[in-house]
């Protein structure tokens, strides 16, 4: 294996394979945080964007970019001031079902929490122009066995009926695999 991946490396004079390496790890520490999108419009409000009935379509796909399962997801939202509830109804391509009951607090500044029964602690998120990233950790049934693991989630919103997703899945800070939806708000 060592050979084939020294066969594929070109041969770069050793000032420049040492300037590569520096700015790929530096370029990999370089997170985006939601301020980052601060001046995109139209501006992601969760009260707004999350009020009524929404669908969602997604898939995981493991780390190798297989899919491994589709669903679709009804949702019903309401806000009353500052606190909301998302009622997800998941049905999966294998035709199981699942149902996750968000609880959401806006904290005023673009800053969310959220709770929910297979939420280990308090999902926290914050939003800024059309983003917000959501970080919790999520009991995840698996052969049997409940595994921690977390997501790095992030929402952008494309118009005012659209809003994309695309979270990844890790367990020991090691990558399992990516979650990709789209959302549509339904018309009343």
């Amino acid at each position: 294996m060592a050979n084939l991946l020294r066969a594929a490396r070109p041969q770069l004079p050793q000032r420049w394979s040492a300037a590569c390496l520096l700015a790929a790890a530096l370029g990999g520490c370089a997170a985006p945080t939601p301020q980052r999108y601060a001046g995109e419009r139209p501006v992601l409000d969760l009260q707004t964007y999350f009020n009524g009935r929404l669908l969602a379509h997604g898939m995981f796909q493991d780390r190798l970019g297989r899919v491994r399962q589709r669903f679709v997801v009804e949702m019903h939202a309401s806000w009353q001031g500052t606190q909301g509830v998302l009622d997800e109804r998941f049905t999966y391509s294998d035709g199981t079902q699942q149902r996750r009951i968000w609880r959401l607090t806006d904290l005023g500044g673009g800053r969310y929490e959220g709770r929910a029964d297979d939420v280990v602690g308090v999902a926290t998120g914050q939003a800024a122009g059309n983003a917000l990233n959501w970080r919790y950790t999520l009991q995840l049934p698996v052969d049997g066995r409940v595994w921690e693991v977390q997501l790095d989630d992030w929402m952008f919103l494309i118009d005012e009926r659209t809003m994309l997703n695309r979270a990844t899945m890790s367990k020991w800070g090691i990558r399992l695999g990516e979650v990709t939806l789209s959302f549509t708000r339904l018309q009343p």
